[in-house]
């Protein structure tokens, strides 16, 4: 069906069959061939979601557990976090404070099947390499640890201490502790985070690659040099009291969905609600929100969006800039258009700025940001018509070239009108995973500050490296190099959420060890290195019994809220250890003469906190003010306009505008971005409700026109070809076009499938992020077979 590969020197076909197991990469269990596509005109949440919701429950082999979990997640008197996102929990202590994606997740994560010893008796790696991810994952939890035996090709049991001597013998026998890296994805608690990040600077290395490394490195680095902090300034208080909000590169209703509550309420009370998005997405237009129930039972609906204004891909930099550029010329006739007592006081870099503005060309802003110059001015007129703003956004700004440019632009703006640490304003990146957040404020960082391994030093009585270490991409390359010959992941599934998969799966088969802690089976367990452990964690739904008693583990959401969680069942199988278990064997196994007391934290995760509250800024007395009703929120300087720059003030940015807006003739740029029935690299389903697609996820997202300009209808047989920094090219073949609301020379599809097209080389210079959001494609119609 697909034509011949181009031998091209430069092209690098990548069909998915190209690699071992890739054929099956985030397929889900329907068929290519069983598939439809309708409009969706429905609100957002409402009924839609609760049969959903309904329907899981149903499937559920435990749906009681089901219906009981619900009832105490996100609960503050003794209930567990859900680790679906990180939005924050509603602090009125609203019982039903959950969505359709968090039911999802914690039913998926309380699946009675096991992946225990029987199962990978039966399977061989080479067999299950085959699978679909959807069908890895479902296969259940994983049961007991588990080692790579090369021989038979089979997983087989392995005891817990032996597992831990296996990592100490092996990271202790390496050449230098850099020949290690050590990931961790969103999911790991603050107390699990504060002890791998010690352990990993007590062995010596910083090579601590994390999730925000592929998805809000730009917001960090860019707020940091900004504001003095790599955090948003706002609280859900904030998004009360605010008289717009605009959201950039966000889709609310699978990425988090509670957000549809706050929107709905904003609403109500007249604020301005603004979406600035390629797509135009459910969450723009109406919602029911599920536990106001009298809008349920009379099908009321609320706006969610009051203005859709469909940006080009990457051209958030350029509209924001024309948005600055109308409101400095509104301020030549009008000087309360900006906030001069504001920027005086605290501000500096205005003038460059100002000047920067006034030079750029209404021309280039158009072009760049692929919006009419009078829909910029009006955009710009609803921002000088607001007192309180708050400007939102999640990847779909930073997983491009210009993340931490376009940050920088929109903190700019805010700057302007003094829209930051004021009540009601602020700026507010989305964090989509439960603790990516606290992962970064408790340790895990690449780059750590001076100030942050001073206090580690004084405090653990250890000497932690000083050099920068290595982030994702980097830690992926020097794999491939056989630099680094160890890789250990505290959850996640690495190899199926990073960028250019069949390299990242050369570079972990180059491995000596691979260690993966896990709840489920997944892509990560059967592409590893020479030998290879899985080791078998606690959910967050799960009791956690040490020797003091059952402990609490503690999260930060996206605005800097810490609380604790409690599990709420028995664990899935009793092999399993926490987090910190199995970190803390780790750490003993590979430090035997460490002085740190690594069993006094796993029995007592107390301990763990108390040291945290020594080193930590903001954690001072923290095991009491976890404990508060809905816990404590970790204090941002930058809110109470206390700038922790080098000037001492807000910085404004003064850079260009970016000139590679065109992608080339007869190319598109295309972005990716997950289905309503997925959560990150977990696939539930081939189906995507909010868009209007069963059953296909091999899929491109086209405008009309450049569907008729390459002769296609909808679901054509296309190829698609990226066309990477370093020269060469990637392609897919057998993907399928479909006709939707995006702009003209520009083209969206699902994430993990389409990282394949995005090379280790194109990452962002300023953030060192994949740009997975921002690749340059060819989309060809196939050849009748």
């Amino acid at each position: 069906m697909a034509p011949s590969p181009d031998p091209a020197a430069d092209t690098e076909q990548l069909m998915m069959g190209a690699v071992p197991g890739a054929a099956a990469l985030g397929r889900g269990p329907v068929p290519d061939g069983d598939h439809s596509r309708h409009e969706y005109h429905h609100p957002a949440a409402g009924w839609g979601a609760a049969r959903s919701v309904g329907k899981v429950l149903l499937r559920s082999p435990e749906p009681v557990e089901g219906i009981r979990a619900l009832l105490v997640m996100n609960q503050e008197d003794g209930g567990f976090d859900c680790p679906g996102c990180a939005w924050p929990d509603d602090p009125t202590g609203l019982r039903l404070d959950i969505c359709e994606n968090g039911v999802k997740h914690v039913t998926w994560e309380m699946t009675p099947p096991r992946a225990d010893r029987d199962f990978f008796a039966a399977h061989t790696v080479t067999e299950l390499a085959r699978w679909t991810d959807h069908d890895l994952e479902a296969v259940g939890r994983l049961a007991e640890p588990m080692t790579y035996d090369p021989d038979t090709d089979h997983y087989v049991p392995i005891s817990w201490d032996d597992a831990f001597a296996l990592v100490g013998d092996v990271l202790r026998g390496l050449a230098s502790p850099h020949e290690a890296a050590f990931y961790t994805s969103g999911r790991l608690s603050n107390e699990a985070t504060f002890l791998y990040q010690l352990w990993v600077r007590e062995f010596g290395t910083n090579n601590l690659p994390d999730c925000s490394n592929m998805c809000h490195e730009a917001s960090g680095r860019a707020l940091t040099a900004a504001i003095g902090s790599g955090k948003g300034t706002t609280d859900l208080e904030d998004w009360e009291q605010a008289d717009a909000i605009w959201l950039m590169g966000d889709n609310a209703a699978s990425n988090a969905p509670r957000m549809l509550t706050w929107l709905a309420e904003a609403d109500r009370r007249g604020a301005a609600l603004v979406h600035i998005n390629p797509l135009i997405e459910a969450a723009s237009r109406r919602t029911i929100v599920p536990h106001e129930f009298v809008d349920m039972a009379t099908f009321r609906t609320t706006r969610t969006g009051t203005r859709n204004v469909q940006v080009r891909i990457g051209g958030d930099l350029a509209l924001m800039r024309g948005v600055a550029k109308a409101v400095l010329e509104a301020a030549d006739s009008d000087p309360a258009a900006l906030d001069r007592d504001f920027i005086d006081t605290h501000t500096s870099g205005f003038d460059e700025y100002r000047a920067v503005v006034a030079a750029t060309p209404w021309a280039d802003i158009v072009r760049g940001s692929g919006i009419a110059e009078a829909d910029i001015r009006a955009l710009a007129a609803s921002y000088l018509a607001s007192q309180r703003v708050i400007i939102a956004w999640c990847l779909g700004l930073t997983q491009h070239e210009h993340g931490v440019e376009t940050v920088r632009e929109i903190t700019n703006v805010l700057l302007l009108r003094g829209n930051i640490g004021r009540p009601g304003a602020g700026p507010a990146p989305v964090r989509g995973h439960s603790n990516v957040q606290g992962n970064r404020t408790c340790g895990v960082n690449h780059r750590p500050t001076p100030a942050f391994l001073d206090k580690l030093a004084q405090v653990c009585g250890i000497d932690p490296p000083r050099e920068h270490g290595l982030g994702t991409v980097a830690a992926i390359q020097a794999m491939q190099r056989r630099e680094v010959k160890v890789f250990v992941a505290m959850g996640g599934n690495f190899v199926l959420a990073a960028p250019d998969l069949p390299r990242t799966f050369e570079a972990m088969r180059n491995c000596d060890l691979t260690v993966q802690v896990s709840t489920k089976l997944n892509r990560s367990h059967v592409v590893h290195g020479r030998r290879a452990l899985i080791l078998p964690c606690l959910g967050r739904s799960e009791r956690d019994q040490q020797a003091t008693g059952e402990q609490g583990v503690t999260v930060e959401d996206s605005m800097a809220m810490v609380h604790i969680s409690y599990g709420m069942k028995d664990p899935a199988s009793p092999q399993l250890r926490s987090e910190c278990s199995i970190l803390g064997g780790m750490a003993r196994a590979t430090l035997p003469g460490s002085r740190t007391p690594w069993q006094d934290y796993v029995d007592d995760y107390d301990r763990i906190r108390d040291t945290m509250s020594q080193v930590l800024p903001g954690f001072e007395d923290f095991n009491a003010r976890a404990r508060r009703p809905h816990g404590f929120r970790i204090a941002q300087p930058a809110r109470e306009r206390d700038f922790l720059t080098p000037s001492g003030r807000a910085e404004f940015w003064s850079g260009p505008l970016p000139d590679d807006v065109d992608p080339g003739e007869g190319r598109l740029m295309l972005t990716t971005v997950r289905s309503h029935d997925q959560f990150n690299t977990s696939i539930y389903s081939n189906d995507d409700r909010y868009r209007g697609v069963k059953g296909l996820r091999t899929v491109i997202f086209m405008n009309a026109d450049d569907m008729r300009e390459r002769g296609l209808s909808d679901f054509d047989l296309i190829d698609v070809t990226s066309f990477s920094k370093d020269g060469t090219r990637r392609t897919l073949y057998g993907y399928r076009a479909v006709e939707y609301m995006v702009p003209p020379g520009n083209a969206a599809g699902y994430m993990p499938e389409l990282n394949v097209l995005c090379g280790l080389a194109d990452i962002s210079t300023e953030s060192e992020q994949p740009v997975t959001k921002h690749l340059v494609v060819e989309v060809v119609k196939q050849a009748a077979a």
